[in-house]
Parts: structure tokens; sequence; C-alpha cells
């Protein structure tokens, strides 16, 4: 199977307002390369006197997160989630607003190299959706991690080869990968302007185009290019603290009107909303992702970045 050895990044530990947060990445295991954006744990401790703490996580690539201790209350559109501890995300333009308390919690990114790997459902088939993972066919195949990674006696190396070891199972071949990597990269790029661009860069047809991404990566291409473009500015933002938006814009808007409309469509609010909320869990998770992966969110990863 490979060269099989795998990066640890150091704890990476925020301490602020009453509460405790430790975020530890972990690459998968050279045999899955491009499928993940990462393995990850978290630990959040709150003080006694503090309530539970909401957040918003970004538009992303489908998810699985295990809960011990404390489970969230997870809300995407019109979808909501509570008191599991296996929750499932699909694919992502819209924010999943999310309340949790103290917990421990394993959490799987799935690049669309992985969601081909790993999934029989089409992407976009299970776009926008959080649910119980143990109760959704796209997802119940992962269900039984959940007594390995909330095992109480085990430690957190025993976790992880628990993880590694169910993937290696469940993983299968597919025969779209190269197309599924040629896609990919020419959207984290940036540097197509047009749906038409971009299906150039990846020799092949716009309609081929419009069944890849619809299949592995939730979206038509053109949603696809203004997702990337929308979130390489919001990146900008939240690791700048203190910036303003005209300094994260990306140069492919052609005017702040533009970029806050499609804030909008994306996150549900305005930018000044959005700038004037508390972030105690997303800001400090992406800082620590930065400096452990060198990208601070999962849509900004690239196959390659993956291990």
């Amino acid at each position: 199977m490979g060269d099989n050895r795998q990066f640890q990044s150091a704890p990476s530990a925020t301490r602020s307002g009453g509460y405790n947060l430790i975020a530890e990445f972990r690459d998968p295991p050279a045999q899955f390369e491009g499928c993940f954006t990462t393995f990850y744990h978290v630990s959040l401790d709150i003080g006694p006197d503090r309530a539970p703490l909401t957040d918003y996580l970004q538009p992303e690539w489908g998810n699985i997160r295990f809960f011990c201790g404390g489970t969230p209350e997870a809300v995407i559109g019109e979808q909501r989630v509570a008191g599991a501890r296996f929750v499932a995300t699909g694919p992502s333009t819209l924010p999943c607003r999310f309340t949790v308390g103290a917990m421990r919690m394993w959490g799987v990114g799935f690049l669309p190299l992985g969601w081909a790997r790993f999934f029989d459902a089409e992407a976009s088939a299970c776009a926008n959706i959080v649910c119980a993972g143990a109760d959704h066919p796209a997802f119940t195949r992962f269900a039984d991690l959940d007594e390995s990674l909330c095992d109480p006696e085990a430690t957190l190396d025993e976790q992880n080869a628990a993880l590694v070891a169910t993937m290696a199972r469940l993983m299968r071949p597919t025969r779209d990968d190269a197309r599924i990597r040629r896609v990919h990269t020419a959207l984290v790029s940036g540097e197509q302007a047009s749906v038409h661009d971009l299906a150039d860069a990846c020799a092949m047809s716009i309609r081929t185009l419009e069944r890849v991404c619809a299949r592995y990566f939730g979206f038509s291409p053109k949603l696809l290019m203004r997702r990337q473009r929308f979130m390489r500015s919001l990146a900008t933002f939240m690791l700048h603290r203190g910036s303003r938006w005209t300094e994260a814009i990306d140069d492919h808007y052609h005017d702040q009107a533009q970029f806050t409309r499609e804030f909008h469509a994306f996150m549900t609010m305005n930018p000044s909303e959005y700038a004037a909320l508390d972030h105690p869990i997303l800001t400090s998770f992406m800082e620590a992702r930065l400096r452990a992966r060198g990208s601070a969110a999962q849509t900004l990863d690239t196959p390659q970045d993956s291990n």
C-alpha cells in the first residue's frame, strides 16, 4: 500500500474567555492520497460559569464528526440535528450554525476524490445537508467508528489507528481519479474566469465537467467557482483579525457590492453582520489549521495538499 508514514501536528491550544480549545491534525497515510483534507481531533473545555459556544462553519466539503461528551445542535438552511454523537454533512454552499458545550471530537473531511472512493450517493444528492450520520444511508457505513473514537480508555494514537483501519477497509477504486484531480486543482487555482475556461483547463467538455462536478463535488461548475472565490476572501479576512473587508476581497470581484451579494448568498448574512459576531471556535481552529497544514480551510486544499 505504499508509504504509510503519517504527519502529526503538535497540539495547538487557544485559551480565551473561559474556554480552552486544543486542535491536533493528522495526515492520513499515503494510501489515501487526495481523499481527505485531514483527520483532526478537537477538545473544548468550558468554564463552569460559561454558556455553550455558538459559531458558524463556512461552506466546505463533506465531513463526518464524532462527538464525545457534549453533542452539538447544528443547522444548515432548514435542516437541523441535535443530540447525535455522529454528525455528518454533505458538501455545502451555506453556513452551518452550531452550538456546543464541552466536548471531544474527531473529524474527517472528504475531498471530492474521497467522495468518489467512499460514497455510493452522488454528492449533489447530499449537498447542504446536516444529519445524524448513523441514520442516513450515505453515511451509515461510518457509524461503527463511534465506538472506537469515543472509547475513553483509548489513546489518541489508538483512536487514529482505528480510523485509518476503517478507512482502509471501506475504500474502493474509482475510474474518475484523473478527472476529479484535474477539476479540483483547477478550481483551487482560481485562474479560470468562466466555466468554458475551466472545462478547457481540465481537457473535457462542459457536459462532462458538469457531470463530474455533480457526482463528486456536489454543485455546478459555476457555483463551485463562485464558492472558491468567496472562500479565498473569507479566509483572508478571518486570518487577519482587525482587517477590513476591502483588504480581503478577491481580485475577481468587480466591486464591493458584488462581494456583498455573494457573501449573503453563501453566509446568509451581510459582511458587517458576520464581522460583528464572535467566532470563538472557528477563528482559533483556522489559525491552528494554517500553522499545521499551510491551508486555513478545507475548500482551499488541493488534492496534493492532503498528504
